[in-house]
C-alpha cells in the first residue's frame, strides 16, 4: 500500500511532465520554442514537437495569408484634385525568426501597426507622383499604380519578416469640402456639352434649310423656264395661225381685230369715250358690207 501510494503520484508527475513537453504544430501555424526569451527552435512543419517543460515555452504565429485594412488618407495627385483613399493589403509572415526579433512581444498586432506605417507613405508617394492624375487613380489604369505600391511596400516590410503579397484600393472619394466644387464643375461641363450639341443641331438644321431653299429656287426656276418656253411656243403657234388666217382673208382678219377692239373698249364699266360719228372705229358697226365669204 505504501509503495502504491508513492508510485501513483510519481506516475502522474511523470505523465504531466511528458505532456507539458509535447506540443502540436497546426498546419496553419508557425511556432517558436523560446528559452528565457531566446529562440531555441523553429517549428514550421505540422505535427508533434517537443520542448523542455517549465524552462521552454512555445509562441505561435499565424502562417496563413493575412489581411490589413488601412485608415482613409488624403492624397493629392498631380492635377491637384484631392482624394480620400483607403486600401487593404494581403501579407504573410515569411521569416518567423526575423518577425519575432522585429516586433518582440507585440506579435501580429504590433506588426499590423508597423505595416500600416509602411503602406500609407507608399500610397501617398505613388499616387502623388508626377504624371498620376485623379482620372488615372479612378480608372482601370490604377492596376499599375497598385503594383508599384506593392513592390515598394514589400521591400520596406521585408526587415519585419513580412512578405506583402498585394495592395489594393478599396474606395476613392472626394473630400467633403470639394464635393460642391466638383459637382459645379461637372454641371458646367455637362451644360457646355449640351450647348455644343444644340449648336451642332442648329448648324445641321441651317444646312438642311438652306438646301431646301436652294432646291425650291431651282424647282421654281425650272418650272418658270418650262412655263415660259411653253407660253412662247403657244404664242408662236397662235401667231402662226393668225398669220395664216390673215393671209387667207385679210378683210376677215381686220373684222376680227375690230371686234376685239370693240370688246375691250365697250366694257360694262362706268367709262366715257368721245368719238366722231364718222370715225373709222365704227366702220364695221354701220357698214352693210359682209365678208367676201358671206356674199
Amino acid at each position: 500500500m505504501k509503495k502504491s501510494a508513492i508510485l501513483l503520484p510519481a506516475i502522474v508527475l511523470v505523465g504531466a511532465v511528458l505532456m507539458s513537453s509535447v506540443f502540436i504544430v497546426d498546419e496553419r501555424e508557425k511556432a517558436l520554442v523560446l528559452q528565457f526569451g531566446q529562440i531555441k527552435a523553429v517549428k514550421e512543419e505540422p505535427g508533434l514537437a517537443f520542448k523542455i517543460p517549465l524552462i521552454q515555452e512555445v509562441v505561435r504565429y499565424d502562417g496563413r495569408i493575412l489581411s490589413i485594412d488601412t485608415d482613409p488618407i488624403e492624397v493629392t495627385p498631380s492635377d491637384d484634385r484631392r482624394l480620400i483613399v483607403d486600401a487593404f493589403a494581403r501579407y504573410r509572415i515569411s521569416d518567423v525568426v526575423q518577425f519575432r526579433q522585429a516586433v518582440g512581444l507585440g506579435g501580429e498586432r504590433a506588426a499590423e501597426s508597423r505595416l500600416e506605417g509602411i503602406l500609407n507613405p507608399q500610397i501617398r508617394a505613388v499616387l502623388g507622383s508626377e504624371g498620376v492624375t485623379s482620372n488615372t487613380i479612378i480608372s482601370a489604369d490604377r492596376a499599375e499604380l497598385m503594383a508599384r505600391i506593392t513592390a515598394q511596400a514589400r521591400t520596406r516590410a521585408a526587415p519585419l519578416g513580412l512578405e506583402v503579397l498585394d495592395v489594393r484600393l478599396k474606395q476613392t472619394a472626394l473630400p467633403e469640402q470639394n464635393l460642391d466644387a466638383t459637382f459645379a464643375r461637372m454641371r458646367a461641363e455637362r451644360e457646355r456639352e449640351a450647348a455644343d450639341e444644340i449648336a451642332r443641331g442648329q448648324e445641321a438644321a441651317s444646312r438642311v434649310r438652306a438646301t431646301a431653299d436652294r432646291t425650291v429656287v431651282e424647282l421654281v426656276s425650272e418650272a418658270t423656264r418650262d412655263a415660259e418656253i411653253t407660253r412662247g411656243e403657244a404664242d408662236a403657234q397662235r401667231n402662226a395661225i393668225f398669220a395664216e388666217a390673215f393671209g387667207a382673208d385679210q378683210e376677215f382678219f381686220e373684222f376680227y381685230r375690230s371686234l376685239n377692239a370693240y370688246q375691250r373698249a365697250l366694257k360694262s364699266e362706268n367709262s366715257t369715250m368721245v368719238l366722231s360719228p364718222d370715225s373709222e372705229f365704227f366702220d364695221y358697226l354701220k357698214s352693210d358690207q359682209r365678208p367676201a365669204s358671206d356674199r
